[in-house]
């Protein structure tokens, strides 16, 4: 034991000794994406980043280490106003990392605390320049207004504000009633438009069959008077045809003895017909003085037919 003692305690040893704490001290190991901030005397010397670095022993120390990944902080619920006078209540997210490790150690005391407050005060100050209708409908532009207002603030301490997300806007009991009520006003809006247009959409769709089928029903009226009009023509001109055959043979055969003789008979018994039926329908019957009248008849018109040969 005395031996081992002895050992310690000689020059070498201490030497020994001596080289390995300040080879511990000069040495440091930076993990990444974090920053070392180093004094000498109590005053800024450097910032080592990720990595091998060294530092003077017993002269330079760390001074801050800080982290230079995305951190997110939890905004607290506060109460806000909006530009009609109506109270919220808002919290949120914050995401911000660190930019600058020498402004976040020197330039702010407590830069998280200070850059939530920060996003508290803003995000009170953005809506009270809305109003509440305006704070649902358009949420991406408030997050957007508050970290630009953030980050315009917080340059001077290294911090940059990625982004701010609202998770919860909670209005008065009574405003969100109201709320539900309009919400609700307008489903029945939404409905009875559609209603109305479908009786409308309906309504035209029935007038309109009944307009193609009036269309098709004076199509097919006048289909069919064409049709009775050609037939009728063309009966009239298969009665005139037949008429005209007929007269055509009529004429032919009076144009003979036998003919003549036919005509002549043929007209002495219309005259006699054309006598007892004036018989019939009168009281005086006026006779001629001739005895041979339907003979004198048949005379007469036989006159007539040959003159209309002739000519």
């Amino acid at each position: 034991m005395e031996l081992l003692l002895d050992y310690i305690f000689t020059p070498q040893a201490l030497i020994l000794l001596f080289v390995v704490v300040v080879l511990k001290t000069s040495i440091k190991f930076v993990p990444q994406n974090r920053a070392y901030v180093i004094e000498r005397f109590g005053k800024f010397q450097s910032t080592k980043e990720a990595g091998l670095n060294f530092i003077v022993p017993f002269i330079d120390r760390i001074s801050a280490d800080r982290s230079l990944k995305e951190k997110a902080v939890d905004v607290p619920e506060q109460s806000a106003i909006t530009k009609d006078n109506i109270s919220l209540s808002v919290d949120g997210v914050l995401y911000f990392r660190v930019l600058d490790p020498y402004k976040a150690t020197y330039g702010i005391d407590d830069y998280e605390f200070a850059v939530t407050q920060l996003a508290q005060t803003t995000m009170r100050s953005e809506l009270g320049k809305m109003e509440l209708d305006k704070t649902f409908e358009e949420r991406d532009v408030l997050n957007t207004n508050i970290v630009s207002a953030i980050n315009d603030a917080a340059s001077p301490w290294g911090i940059q504000v990625l982004r701010y997300e609202i998770k919860d806007i909670v209005p008065p009991q009574s405003v969100m009633e109201a709320m539900e009520a309009q919400m609700k006003a307008e489903r029945v809006k939404r409905a009875q438009i559609l209603e109305s247009e479908g009786d409308r959409q309906a309504a035209i769709n029935r007038a309109e069959g009944e307009k193609a089928s009036v269309v098709l029903a004076a199509e097919a009226d006048k289909a069919e008077q064409v049709l009775r009009a050609e037939g009728e023509a063309k009966a009239i001109v298969a009665v005139a045809t037949a008429q005209a055959e007929a007269l055509r043979q009529v004429g032919e055969a009076a144009a003979t003895e036998e003919g003549q003789k036919a005509i002549q008979l043929d007209l002495a018994t219309k005259a006699i017909e054309a006598k007892h039926a004036i018989a019939k329908e009168s009281s005086v019957v006026l006779l001629p003085d001739g005895s041979t009248e339907a003979a004198g008849v048949v005379a007469q018109a036989m006159t007539i037919i040959n003159q209309l040969n002739k000519g």
